[in-house]
This record gives structure tokens, sequence and C-alpha cells, in this order.
């Protein structure tokens, strides 16, 4: 079956705006294809400085334990210190005492109460 010209006409001009859409459709997908890609590696960059700041924080975390932990150390040491001297001056004055206190004793010789 044979086609008129203006059949033949009208598929051209459908064909030629479907060219033309299709050409649109490929620069719009191209132009938007930069900006995926332009994106996606920010999103990467974005999610690696994230991960990034995890670490430092955790490790800040870490280190802050640490330190707290140190510092309780010495704390705890500097207490024990400052008892021990509170307690070495309690100990030197009933020493003192117990030494004076021993010179008024009269001693004995070993064995004055055994049984013969």
């Amino acid at each position: 079956m044979a086609q008129t010209k203006a059949q033949r006409s009208a598929a051209a001009k459908k064909a030629a705006a479907t060219r033309a859409a299709n050409r649109e459709k490929v620069q719009a997908q191209a132009a938007a294809g930069g900006k995926k890609a332009a994106a996606t590696r920010q999103s990467k960059q974005a999610d690696q400085a994230v991960g990034q700041a995890k670490r430092a924080a955790g490790s800040m975390v870490k280190e802050g334990k640490n330190v707290l932990r140190a510092a309780g150390k010495a704390a705890k040491a500097a207490g024990s210190a400052a008892a021990n001297r509170a307690g070495a001056g309690q100990a030197e004055t009933k020493r003192t005492a117990a030494a004076g206190s021993a010179r008024t004793r009269s001693t004995t010789k070993r064995g004055a109460g055994r049984k013969k």
C-alpha cells in the first residue's frame, strides 16, 4: 500500500521531532551526569570527613579517659602520701611517748621468772 506525499511528510516531521527530543534528552543527561558525579564525589568526601571526625572524637575520648585516669591515680597517690605524712607525724608522736615510757620501766633478767 503506497503512502501519500502528505503521509510521508507527516512521518518525516514526526521523526525529526523525535530526533530533536532525543538529542535534548541526551544533552540534559550529560549535563546532569556531571552534576551527579560531582554530587557523588562530594558526598563521598563528606562521608570520609565524618569518619575522620568520629575517629578523632573517639581518640580524644580515649585520650581524655587516659588523662582522667592518670589524674585520678595522681590524686590517689597524693592523698595516700598526705595520709602517710599525717600518719607518720602521729606515729612519731606515739614513738616518742613510748620511748619516754620505756625509759621509766625497769628491765628484768631473762628467765628470772622461770621455774627450775
